[in-house]
């Protein structure tokens, strides 16, 4: 019989969010019984593995019966096992160099690797992905750093409450100034990031607006692609092609860079797609600009300030205009930003049945079964060989 294993993940910082909750296992079982499922034994999962043996999932200490193997961070080198299929966020397409020796152990191990990342549409729309809860406690993060900077309302840690409902009950009674918030983006991190704009009663304004009005209470406008991006000779915006040719296209955001007080960026980037803003636009007069929640967190991407990731400890950092340094967050003439690589992390169990959901709908029935095109256009590794879908890899992958 074959089986679907869980395992316990090694990354340092750790992750506790799980691929599959207990009661999805168990559903798991129950609707494909040619399968079995284990689950590695871990101390640090959301979930304990009491949960899991309560439902009748096996916990197991060696993972290595299984066959299908399901991850959420990128699997340390000494924990890869040879000839198995890996599924988790390999963090691998973009050619992270961080990342390039995890590649080659793949490689050399001979192991089939399907990056969550990659599982998308053929419009590119992702299937699944912990985005939803990254935009949700991303824009907690952005309203609370500003609240500390300003001193004028205080708000505590996601990490620090039971689950998201609790979450949504400490927003009653806050009240926020009179501030203009940029949302960017247009998929799930950028749903989260308005969900939270909705909970803190900030109402949403058109562009034109947001840039010629003042407001007695706070507001935000809701930037997508076609209003951050235009072609250099066209002046327009098309979908696809600027997704296959960014170079031939310019950022508008400056139009809003100085009317905004908090930027919340939900926005995709990968290399050649202009940033947002650049240094020296952040250098002039009149700019509001005081918090920055990169949500996305790519190191100098679409935020050119973004100098790296922060700890969930300590999620905000300050940049100091002039020299573009590092410094502690809050300080004068300096921005803060909040980038951090786990924001799900703060959310665990309601981030994980999400995925989970996704999973089970989207995923795991072709996987188990004779797989589809999204399932192979997902395949970075095959048995540890480059798939054809991933042959601009080569460089990369080279030893």
């Amino acid at each position: 019989m074959p089986i679907v294993g869980l395992i316990k993940e090694g990354k340092v910082p750790s992750d506790n969010r799980v691929a599959l909750t207990p009661k999805q296992c168990a559903w798991f079982k129950a609707n494909f019984p040619h399968w079995d499922i284990l689950v590695e034994s871990s101390s640090s999962r959301c979930f304990s593995d009491k949960e899991y043996e309560k439902e009748g999932i096996k916990v197991v200490s060696d993972i290595s019966d299984a066959d299908l193997l399901l991850g959420i961070k990128e699997v340390p080198i000494a924990q890869l096992i040879k000839g198995k299929t890996y599924l988790f966020f390999s963090h691998t397409k973009k050619e992270q160099p961080y990342n390039q020796s995890l590649f080659h152990a793949m490689m050399d191990k001979e192991i089939t690797m399907i990056d969550y990342e990659c599982l998308a549409h053929e419009d590119g729309q992702r299937l699944i992905g912990f985005g939803f809860f990254a935009g949700i406690v991303g824009a907690h993060n952005g309203i609370m750093a500003y609240g500390n900077r300003t001193k004028a309302f205080q708000l505590g840690r996601v990490k620090d409450v039971k689950d998201y409902m609790e979450l949504v009950h400490t927003y009653f009674g806050l009240k926020l100034p009179n501030i203009k918030i940029a949302v960017t983006g247009s998929g799930r991190v950028a749903h989260g990031i308005l969900e939270i704009m909705n909970l803190m009663d900030v109402q949403q304004v058109e562009p034109d607006e947001y840039i010629h009005r003042k407001y007695a209470y706070p507001v935000y406008v809701h930037l997508k692609g076609r209003d951050l991006y235009v072609h250099k000779e066209t002046g327009l915006y098309e979908r696809l092609d600027f997704h296959e040719n960014p170079q031939n296209y310019d950022c508008v955001y400056n139009r809003y860079l100085k009317h905004t007080h908090v930027l919340m960026n939900g926005i995709y980037w990968e290399k050649g797609i202009p940033p947002l803003f650049t240094i020296d636009e952040l250098k002039e007069d009149n700019i509001a600009l005081t918090t920055i929640a990169d949500i996305t967190d790519d190191a100098h991407g679409s935020v050119p300030i973004n100098l790296g990731d922060a700890t969930s400890e300590e999620p905000v950092y300050g940049v100091e205009i002039n020299s573009i340094k590092k410094t502690a967050p809050y300080l004068p003439n300096s921005i803060d930003v909040m980038a951090v690589g786990n924001l799900p992390n703060e959310l665990p169990r309601d981030a994980s049945r999400f995925f989970g959901e996704q999973l089970i709908k989207y995923v795991l029935p072709d996987l188990i079964g004779e797989g589809n095109e999204i399932i192979t256009n997902a395949t970075i590794l095959a048995q540890g060989k480059l798939t054809k879908a991933y042959q601009y890899l080569s460089n990369y992958a080279k030893h």
